[in-house]
């Protein structure tokens, strides 16, 4: 059973940062790409950053330059440290986990229960 426990969320002003963090259980994990996705109230729930099991990494237009996504295979852990926090961040934010199980390319996904994040003066 896989499971992806979210931590760090919270109130924070304009102009501050947070770091997020997602500790994950399962097999795998060194291979299993990871990302912070995340949706505002109203919103669709939107890719944040992605990091691959070879530590490559991609952003959305909206955070590239402010957050940073990075993981830490013997701890199983990854996280997200984000930077000049707008309102626009405001969110809960989910960690996602993506396992390839077998040759033929079959993978299983997991999501975490999510964190909040309040960007607001």
């Amino acid at each position: 059973q896989v499971q992806l426990v979210e931590s760090g969320g919270g109130l924070v002003q304009p102009g501050g940062s947070l770091r997020l963090s997602c500790a994950a259980s399962g097999r795998l994990f060194s291979s299993s790409a990871m990302a912070w996705y995340r949706q505002a109230p109203g919103r669709e729930r939107e890719l944040v950053a992605r990091i691959t099991g070879d530590f490559s990494t991609t952003y959305s237009d909206s955070v590239n330059g402010r957050f940073t996504i990075s993981r830490d295979n013997a701890q199983k852990m990854v996280y997200l440290q984000m930077n000049s926090l707008e309102p626009s961040d405001t969110a809960v934010y989910y960690c996602y986990k993506r396992t390839v199980v077998n040759v033929e390319g079959a993978a299983v996904e997991n999501w975490g229960q999510g964190t909040l994040v309040t960007v607001s003066s």
